[in-house]
């Protein structure tokens, strides 16, 4: 009998041990950095949304292919720059674009904004060329304008040559862009753009239904299942391709918290799930790794001392004399919020100019103020001296002394 309820004792330790493991946190899960051995993809970033800082990158300055995750330039760029409500068309080049597409045929006509969904919830290639050449003439000249918006939004080694992502190469290289870059684009494009609210409407719509304008219709259904696999998720884009691999790029915005990652070759066939996988894992690192904080901040600052200088409302014994004051930080912003983490290290550094050539005026930059965190400066602002010194002259001295004689 004694051993019996020994044994229920046991039991019950076990099970109390077992709920307790079931109801630690959730932000325990990733808490630890992430190893690169953890993820399946190439190359991948977690940038933060507000700011852009990469929190998280595996080889993100690499250049490669990147499939369909390309739409999501392709739609920004058709929001920007075209009229929703526009006919579009379709062109022979078009309609001759290969699966997955809608099936149009040429001489067919739709607005360009059901096409945008086309393009975004079903990725059909040739929704993507149609819309290309209703706003550029041609594809060609589409892709020079996405390569203009990712040198303006700041990507650094991207290239695009198709609006679909389908693999190419021309004498100027081969159809690519890096993790870092297409989180900048990611980023741009859910919240940068004055046209990121239109975006994230197309991007978050499971189902849409339209006609051409012969009243043909067509259904389109959201193939984007990260949607439904995290709380919070606002936009994302799939992409495969023989060259490319499974690709993934999504925004996230919960807890106050804005997140972009981009995965690049993640897995090729039968690993279609690795992308699903790695997107957790870094979206969950970086809700529960980091925390909003403003880093602007005002320091203690040196007095500066002008020599051989005046002050034009200064009395005449101080003339000639060290002029001495405490320059004036101008700041443009009074907050500036990043995400960062507990081993994050912010720090202030101020650089005064180490000689100042009379006059100073009170506007006169002096030096600056800079903010970094882990040795990357992430704000600057500039220090001014906020007191005019003139240089001494006595055809000065003699004009000053004048008018105080003639104003006694």
């Amino acid at each position: 009998m004694a051993s019996f309820y020994k044994c229920k004792q046991k039991v019950a330790l076990l099970l109390s041990f077992l709920l307790l493991l079931s109801i630690v946190p959730k932000e325990h899960i990733y808490a630890e950095p992430i190893g690169e051995s953890e993820l399946y993809s190439k190359s991948c970033v977690l940038m933060d949304g507000d700011s852009g800082r990469i929190l998280y990158g595996k080889n993100a300055d690499q250049p490669l292919a990147n499939a369909s995750t390309t739409k999501i330039l392709t739609c920004i760029v058709a929001l920007e720059y075209g009229d929703m409500d526009g006919t579009v068309t379709i062109s022979e080049n078009a309609c001759g674009q290969p699966k997955v597409h809608l099936g149009m045929h040429k001489g067919q006509q739709f607005r360009i904004k059901d096409l945008l969904y086309g393009l975004m919830l079903e990725s059909f290639n040739d929704c993507a060329v149609a819309i290309a050449e209703y706003i550029s003439g041609s594809v060609e000249d589409f892709a020079a304008l996405m390569n203009t918006k990712a040198e303006e939004i700041g990507c650094k080694d991207s290239y695009f040559i198709t609006p679909n992502g389908l693999d190419a190469k021309n004498d100027n290289g081969f159809h690519h862009t890096t993790a870092e870059d297409l989180g900048r684009i990611m980023r741009y494009c859910a919240w940068e753009s004055d046209k990121s609210g239109e975006f994230r409407e197309i991007t978050q719509t499971a189902n849409y239904s339209f006609c051409d304008l012969d009243g043909k219709n067509y259904q389109c259904t959201n193939h984007n299942a990260f949607l439904n696999m995290m709380n919070g998720v606002v936009s994302g884009k799939t992409g495969f391709t023989g060259n490319a691999g499974y690709c993934y790029v999504a925004a996230l915005e919960l807890d106050g918290k804005k997140l972009c990652i981009a995965l690049l070759a993640c897995g090729w066939p039968n690993n279609k799930t690795y992308k699903w996988s790695d997107a957790k894992k870094l979206f969950q690192y970086g809700l529960d790794h980091y925390e909003k904080k403003n880093i602007i901040s005002i320091p203690e600052l040196d007095s500066v001392v002008v020599k051989n200088g005046f002050e034009p409302s200064a009395s005449l014994e101080k003339w000639g004399t060290d002029i001495e004051f405490i320059p004036q930080a101008k700041i443009e912003k009074k907050e500036a919020w990043y995400l960062v983490s507990e081993e994050d290290q912010i720090r202030t550094d101020v650089e005064l100019m180490p000689e100042m050539t009379l006059p100073v005026k009170s506007d006169t930059q002096i030096g600056k103020v800079r903010i970094l965190i882990n040795d990357q400066v992430m704000e600057e602002y500039a220090l001014i001296a906020g007191k005019t010194v003139e240089p001494w002259t006595f055809a000065e001295l003699f004009h000053s002394i004048m008018m105080k004689f003639l104003f006694l």
